[in-house]
């Protein structure tokens, strides 16, 4: 008997050892739930269109290509289409190429590209250039969230790579609730913080409205944001609202 107690004491230590270790989440697996549960799956391969603040906004993505593109109608009704493809920057008015240039490329060029990555959050958190970390967890508005900090290679990385952002995930449904990030200004760095409302599932696809707050210019980290925030003593800004969202996949 004693042999079969000895195997029955270790199945039962290995068995113990297992589940204790798939109790044990990192960053890549919390972000890559909260994809998944956020419709992020099929962003890879559609085209979604918006409207914000105005302006007519389209993605097609297929394959790791994309087109991003920005419509913007003037007060004087000449139409501006800005078009980002991985490789290039192109701006239209009035259906004609004009020269750009080479200064204002790179502004142009972030100003379409933080538009689209902002709609489709949390997608893009699993580009080669960015790099996650688990800060560990944090209760807002009495809910329990997964907190991550987000940082950029600078190859890959795009012309802000050096910014910071914070993504605070319910360990509840997996979705992104409240979003942080800091971005150089010319007079030192600018914090921003965005609670997220207003969810709707388009064609399987996640997307909120965002009130945007900002804390008191003293405050020069992303760490403490989310009790700031709780305290009542961030400042709201804005409104970020998507408008006439469609999504159509691509089937290959």
């Amino acid at each position: 008997m004693k042999p079969i107690y000895t195997l029955f004491i270790l199945v039962l230590f290995f068995n113990c050892k297992s589940e204790k270790t798939e109790k044990v989440l990192t960053a890549d697996a919390i972000v890559n739930t909260s994809i998944d549960i956020s419709g992020g799956n099929k962003v890879p391969n559609s085209k979604i269109s918006f409207d914000f603040r105005g302006r007519k906004y389209l993605a097609t993505r297929n394959n790791g290509a994309f087109v991003l593109g920005r419509v913007i109608t003037t007060e004087t009704n000449d139409s501006i289409f800005d078009l980002l493809s991985n490789d290039s920057f192109e701006r239209f008015i009035n259906d004609e190429l004009i020269t750009v240039a080479d200064s204002m490329i790179p502004r142009y060029s972030a100003s379409v590209n933080s538009v689209h990555y902002f709609s489709v959050l949390p997608y893009g958190l699993n580009d080669k250039a960015v790099h996650k970390e688990l800060l560990g967890e944090e209760s807002i508005k009495e809910k329990l969230y997964y907190k991550i900090k987000v940082t950029f290679s600078k190859e890959g990385g795009g012309e802000d790579y050096d910014d910071e952002f914070m993504y605070w995930i319910s360990k509840d449904d997996h979705k992104v609730d409240f979003v942080a990030y800091s971005y150089a200004e010319d007079d030192g760095v600018g914090i921003r913080y965005r609670e997220a409302y207003n969810e709707r599932i388009v064609n399987g696809v996640r997307f909120v409205d965002y009130n945007n707050y900002k804390p008191d210019a003293s405050v020069k980290s992303l760490l403490n944001l989310g009790q700031l925030f709780e305290d009542g003593k961030l400042q709201l800004l804005s409104k970020i609202e998507l408008e006439a969202i469609t999504v159509d996949l691509i089937d290959n």
